[in-house]
């Protein structure tokens, strides 16, 4: 499956995005304004203005619809939560070639929201995945203790887990011992 770097850079953030998610024992990865701004700049958010209380609150709600959007059971589900999610974004399609990236398509509005320019960017990011028939990579992890996001692009479709040095190691070691005990007792 060949990903454009703009599709890839936005699906990055949409899996970190929801991953700020309390649950499954997880504080809130975006508890405020400061920790907004870090994930602005790790994501390297372009024309964001000054960060407020109310972009965070808005996020926060963009981070809800798309946990729903992993969690659509097929491709018709996902696609209508989409289609809903970058239409309230207001998206307006504009080819840039900032920073030193080659030319590709930027979704949101000049001087949209961060919520609305992530919905944006992250939503047709999605929607590009679904258009592929490809909505089943939209995954949780498997690890009982987890469920963090994550989209699976390996070839053969079968990642299990966010992480398989953490939670696929984690959970093969496990296995490992429990079969070692039964083994030896």
């Amino acid at each position: 499956m060949l990903i454009p770097h703009d599709t890839r850079t936005a699906l990055d953030a949409v899996v970190d995005l929801v991953n700020t998610a309390p649950g499954d024992g997880r504080e809130d990865g975006l508890p405020d304004v400061e920790a907004l701004g870090a994930f602005v700049r790790k994501h390297h958010v372009s024309d964001v203005g000054e960060l407020g209380s109310r972009d965070l609150k808005a996020l926060h709600g963009v981070r809800g619809r798309f946990a729903e959007i992993f969690a659509a059971s097929d491709g018709r589900t996902a696609a209508r939560l989409i289609n809903d999610l970058v239409a309230a974004a207001g998206t307006t399609p504009q080819l840039t070639d900032h920073d030193g990236y080659d030319w590709h398509v930027h979704y949101f509005a000049p001087g949209a929201s961060v919520a609305d320019h992530l919905a944006a960017d992250c939503g047709m990011a999605l929607a590009f995945i679904v258009v592929q028939g490809e909505q089943e990579r939209l995954r949780r992890c498997e690890a009982p203790d987890c469920g963090r996001a994550f989209v699976d692009l390996s070839r053969n479709r079968s990642r299990r887990y966010c992480d398989s040095r953490t939670c696929g190691n984690r959970l093969h070691v496990a296995a490992y011992r429990a079969r070692r005990r039964e083994a030896a007792g």
